[in-house]
C-alpha cells in the first residue's frame, strides 16, 4: 500500500513538472483594407479571438468615432456589411471584440460618470443593447478590448466595471486589454489589478527593456513571469508583431518562439496563447501558420 502510494506521488510530481498549457491566437483586424474580410480571417481556422480595430475617439463629451482604415466608412453605413462576417466568425466559436483606443486618436475618460456614459454607448452600439445607429449592424460583439495608449490614465477601471456589469443582463461581456510589457502599465495598471479582464494580450514589442532582442529571451521571460504572477484572474497572452515590418522592435523568428520561448511560458496556468499585430502582416508573412502547432 505504502509503495503504491509512493509511486502515485512520484507520477503526480512528474505530471506537475511537465505540465504545459494550450492556448489560442488572437489577431487585430481592421487597420488595413488589403487584409481581406473578417470572414476570410476566420475561415483560416487559425484565430480564436479577433479584435476589430479601432474605436479611436470617445469620452470627454466627444462624439465617438470608429476608424476601420480602407475597409468601410462608418458614418455612411458601409460597415454594416461586416455584421454577417461577425456572426459567421462567432458561429465558428471565435470571440469577436471591438478594440477601443489605439496609437492614433482622441480619447480619454474625464470622470467616473464619463466612463459610465461611454459604457452605455458601447453596450447600445456594439453589444447587447439597442441603438438607431449600429455601425457594425445588428451583430452582437462578444466584448470590448482596451488598447489604451494615449490621453488620460484614469477611470478605465470604472469603464471595465460598468461593461462587466452589463453581463448581468444576460450574455457575458468579455474584456480584453493590450498593455505594454513594462509593468505596471501606465494606462491600465489600476484596472488590471482589479482582475476585471478575461484576456490580457501584453505588447512585447516596441518596448526594448522587456522584448526579445538579438537572441536574448531573458528580459521577455522575466517580464512574462511578472505579468502572470501580478495580474489576477486573467489569461495572459504573449503579444507579438506578425512580421518584421509590423513593429519597430520585438519581432521573434517563428523557430525561436516555438523552440525557446513557448515551452517556457506555457508552463504557467495563466498562459492564454499568442496575440499578433496584425491580420495584414500575418497574411503577408504566414507567421500564425508557422507557430499554430506549438501555441
Amino acid at each position: 500500500m505504502a509503495k503504491h502510494s509512493y509511486t502515485l506521488h512520484i507520477l503526480f510530481f512528474l505530471t506537475l513538472v511537465g505540465t504545459s498549457y494550450g492556448g489560442g491566437i488572437a489577431i487585430y483586424w481592421g487597420q488595413n483594407g488589403n487584409e481581406g474580410t473578417l470572414s476570410e480571417a476566420c475561415a483560416t481556422g487559425k484565430y480564436s479571438y479577433i479584435n476589430i480595430a479601432f474605436l479611436n475617439k470617445f469620452g470627454n463629451s466627444q462624439t465617438p468615432e470608429m476608424n476601420l482604415a480602407g475597409h468601410c466608412d462608418p458614418p455612411s453605413g458601409t460597415c454594416t456589411k461586416f455584421s454577417a462576417d461577425i456572426k459567421d466568425c462567432q458561429g465558428k466559436g471565435i470571440k469577436v471584440l471591438l478594440s477601443i483606443g489605439g496609437g492614433i486618436g482622441s480619447y480619454s475618460l474625464s470622470s467616473k460618470e464619463d466612463a459610465r456614459n461611454v459604457s452605455k454607448f458601447l453596450w447600445n452600439t456594439f453589444l447587447g443593447g439597442k441603438s438607431s445607429s449600429r455601425p457594425l449592424g445588428d451583430a452582437v460583439l462578444d466584448g470590448i478590448d482596451f488598447d489604451i495608449e494615449l490621453g488620460s490614465t484614469k477611470n478605465y477601471d470604472h469603464l471595465a466595471r460598468f461593461l462587466k456589469d452589463y453581463g448581468r443582463l444576460g450574455r457575458k461581456v468579455y474584456l480584453g486589454a493590450a498593455p505594454q510589457c513594462p509593468i505596471p502599465d501606465k494606462f491600465l495598471g489600476t484596472a488590471l489589478n482589479k482582475g476585471l479582464f478575461d484576456f490580457v494580450w501584453v505588447q512585447f514589442y516596441n518596448n526594448p527593456p522587456c522584448s526579445y532582442a538579438n537572441g536574448n529571451i531573458t528580459n521577455l521571460v522575466n517580464s512574462w513571469n511578472r505579468w502572470t504572477t501580478r495580474v489576477p484572474k486573467s489569461k495572459i497572452f504573449l503579444g507579438l508583431p506578425a512580421a518584421t515590418g509590423a513593429a519597430g522592435s520585438g519581432f521573434i523568428p517563428a523557430d525561436v518562439l516555438t523552440s525557446q520561448i513557448l515551452p517556457v511560458i506555457k508552463k504557467s496556468p495563466k498562459y492564454g496563447g499568442v496575440m499578433l499585430w496584425s491580420r495584414f502582416y500575418d497574411l503577408q508573412d504566414g507567421y500564425s501558420t508557422s507557430i499554430i502547432g506549438s501555441v
